[in-house]
């Protein structure tokens, strides 16, 4: 009993260790815009987004080309896990305001 219980410890810290690595970027919605409306981020990593809503109503991050779609209540916050992904761009924008809320993730290799 007491081997199960330390093998699902160390399974839990191991996955909560990976999960902290995985780097973390910000999107902001606010005027039914994204901000920034370019973000780079780099290639062949699992990366983080943390969408802030940051206007009253709700606006849904969707992109295609990254096979993504979340609604995120007006005033409130999500997280979007993407990638890894290859260098390109790759294009993303709010179902809701698709003329007002757009933007693209470009992804680049160190050094580029």
């Amino acid at each position: 009993m007491m081997k199960k219980l330390f093998t699902c410890i160390a399974i839990f810290l191991i996955s909560l260790n990976s999960y902290a690595e995985v780097p973390m970027f910000e999107i902001i919605i606010k005027d039914h815009l994204f901000y920034p409306d370019e973000l780079v981020i780099p290639a062949n990593t699992k990366v983080k987004l943390l969408v802030k809503n940051q206007d009253a109503t709700p606006e849904e991050f969707e992109s295609y080309e990254l096979n993504r779609e979340k609604v995120i209540p007006g005033n409130t916050q999500a997280i979007i896990f993407i990638g890894p992904l290859k260098p390109g761009v790759y294009p993303f924008f709010g179902e809701f305001f698709p003329k007002t809320a757009q933007g693209r993730i470009i992804v680049k290799e160190d050094g580029e």
